[in-house]
């Protein structure tokens, strides 16, 4: 009766360390960025005409020229200062600069990525009510497009979204498909592979991606078969190494204490035993999520800043 008492215990142990033993989703979460260089943004020109003489000479007009000068250095603090103190300083009637002003500002925020206070800017200025006549149309609504998806405001990324289909249908069709990438849903980005026109870089991505990432599954089945053999697979040898001698040691130790005939030990030991088995399962699971993650980010980052699918390298204009 003890001994029932004992082995009752002991699959008891065993459930609840299996239950612990989840299914790693196979599904990616990569996390994507990209560098603005200087020598880009200084290569791009303004979308507003230059000030004349007589407006340098305005008090609002030197401001502006300040704020240009920092922004040329890339002192965003700096020209966000100037231009703020121009935005004061312009008269009423001179509206399409204070527009232009109000514009150079959210875009000194934008290359800071300080996206809620673009957000704010945009929403707290004139800028709501830009048309076709405003030069930076196209730039301004990229800029808010990605300001609102940073910030999780859905609703409001999809309204400027179908203003840019609109509008810009090209930009329409790669911000989908830069989006797409951003969250990793591998069956979108397929599907705008097969549609036309052909995109050979998006091709190529796939089949190399799908050539080199680690399967999930394959990875939490060999572990479970022997531990150590799913971190082997993913080119872990010391973690491989560290689990099979760890499982090792464990199992040996448990058998021990049963042959023995101490049976609380070999229940100890076997629950030991079983957290690190069915924990290493899981582990190798998770590696091999993140192995495809490190993957998949250090191909589709390049590939994205070269076609220029991030919304800040499909500007026309900067400073």
């Amino acid at each position: 009766m003890s001994q029932l008492k004992y082995l009752f215990s002991l699959t008891l142990c065993l459930l609840m360390a299996f239950s612990g033993c989840q299914r790693v989703p196979d599904k990616i979460e990569p996390t994507l960025s990209f560098a603005v260089q200087d020598k880009y943004l200084l290569s791009l020109p303004s979308p507003f005409p230059p000030l004349s003489e007589e407006e340098k000479a305005q008090d609002w007009g030197r401001e502006i020229v300040i704020g240009f000068g920092f922004a040329h250095e890339l002192d965003l603090y700096q020209a966000i200062t100037a231009f703020k103190r121009a935005e004061f300083l312009i008269p009423p009637q001179e509206k399409k600069r204070a527009l232009e002003v109000q514009y150079e500002i959210l875009l000194c925020y934008y290359m800071g990525k300080k996206w809620n206070d673009v957000i704010y800017t945009f929403e707290h200025s004139q800028l709501r009510y830009a048309n076709q006549d405003f030069p930076a149309l196209h730039d301004l609504l990229l800029i808010m497009y990605e300001s609102y998806e940073h910030e999780g405001m859905e609703q409001q990324a999809e309204r400027f979204l179908e203003v840019i289909h609109h509008n810009y249908p090209e930009e329409g069709q790669k911000l989908a498909l830069s989006s797409a990438l951003v969250e990793g849903n591998l069956p979108l980005v397929e599907a705008f592979a097969e549609a036309p026109p052909d995109k050979p870089y998006l091709d190529n991505f796939l089949s190399d991606y799908q050539n080199r990432k680690k399967s999930v599954s394959t990875a939490q089945t060999l572990n479970a078969f022997l531990p150590g053999a799913g971190y082997l697979y993913l080119g872990q040898r010391q973690s491989a190494t560290t689990a099979f001698f760890l499982n090792g040691l464990f199992i040996a130790a448990s058998t021990y204490f049963f042959l023995d005939g101490n049976i609380a030990a070999g229940i100890i030991f076997t629950s030991f035993e079983a957290g690190w088995y069915f924990g290493g399962i899981y582990g190798a699971g998770l590696e091999a999520k993140e192995y495809n993650e490190r993957l998949y980010e250090s191909m589709a980052t390049p590939m994205m800043n070269r076609e220029r699918l991030f919304p800040a390298l499909m500007l026309n204009y900067a400073f």
